[in-house]
């Protein structure tokens, strides 16, 4: 009768040393949730984390992200991670409040939280901004207000209200066009939820309103696509002016017309390797000192300071502006 527990004490022991080793063996998860899949610039940013999966066998990463430009259904994928308990999670967040909860969760979990594009996430462990984006947005807008002799109207897109640093560019803008006493701001941040298509309609609508509008400002990866398009089709190229985020290889024909003005961005494949790498030194327990070398393009002195909440804000030197004359010396 002594004996059995004894037999039951062993099989529990061994099984436990063997779960023990497979726990060892296994490799921590790194798992990449942005805005939206599909989309050139996120696919550009898989392009990051691939490569960091394959320079970093020790650990397994990937990318993953709603079908559409939807807050709620990003945070559906970042609750199924959490739940699966993976070891860190980098987050591109359509919506910083959206998530607040389920990051605080993945925290209390023992999660590892990066973001990206949100430097007012409380609930993350670290959020990496490409460049100050007060000075991004002023800079498009400098581009913009040179191109329309500083004088006219213009507007604003972002890719959604709730998204952080687009309307954080728009607004630097704004604050920057109003040095300039002939600039007119008219119907200020249209929503384009990244949506080449929908950003299309909505500048049409807006050139037929503004039959004398001036210029464009626009924010999601896709905006430039979407209004360069209707600019182009309304015979304005080269009249009206647009500035915004985009990517060259995607923008490369409307830049040629002159339908787009300047494109402005950083590398997604760049904040990918970046975002990983901060959660891997994370994983690690290593500290994230100021002017830190993340090993990655324009992450090489990075600025850390205190973020919002527990976390810190990490700011890089990636800002690239590129017109006509420059775009094809960073195709991607």
């Amino acid at each position: 009768m002594q004996f059995v527990p004894h037999k039951a004490c062993l099989v529990g022991a061994v099984l436990a040393a063997a779960v023990g080793t497979l726990a060892a063996q296994d490799k921590p998860t790194i798992a990449t949730v942005v805005k939206i899949s599909g989309i050139p610039w996120f696919n550009r940013m898989e392009t990051g984390v691939k490569e960091f999966a394959s320079s970093t066998p020790t650990v397994n990463a990937s990318q993953s992200g709603p079908a559409t430009a939807d807050a709620a259904q990003q945070l559906k994928i970042i609750d199924d991670l959490v739940a699966r308990r993976v070891n860190a999670l980098a987050v591109v967040p359509m919506d910083p409040a959206v998530i607040e909860g389920a990051l605080k969760r993945a925290m209390d979990r023992g999660i590892v939280v990066v973001t990206h594009e949100a430097d007012n996430q409380k609930n993350t462990h670290a959020n990496i901004e490409a460049f100050d984006n007060a000075a991004y947005g002023a800079a498009l807008n400098e581009r913009l207000a040179t191109c329309m002799g500083k004088q006219g109207k213009w507007t604003s897109f972002v890719g959604s209200l709730g998204s952080r640093t687009h309307l954080q560019w728009v607004d630097a803008g704004a604050k920057n066009a109003a040095k300039y006493s002939g600039m007119q701001l008219v119907d200020a941040k249209n929503e384009s939820f990244d949506d080449a298509n929908k950003t299309y309609e909505k500048a049409k609508e807006i050139l037929r309103k503004h039959p004398d509008i001036k210029g464009f400002q626009s924010s999601a990866g896709n905006d430039v696509i979407g209004i360069g398009r209707a600019i182009e089709e309304a015979g304005l190229a080269g009249k009206v002016c647009l500035v915004g985020t985009g990517l060259p290889n995607p923008s490369a024909k409307l830049l040629e017309s002159g339908a787009i003005t300047a494109i402005g961005f950083w590398d997604p494949k760049d904040a990918g390797l970046a975002m990983n790498r901060t959660a891997k030194l994370l994983l690690e327990k290593k500290k994230l000192d100021n002017g830190i070398d993340l090993g990655v393009k324009g992450y090489e002195k990075v600025t850390v300071t205190k973020g919002p909440g527990q976390g810190l804000l990490l700011v890089g030197n990636a800002m690239v502006i590129a017109d006509k004359a420059t775009y094809k010396n960073y195709m991607f």
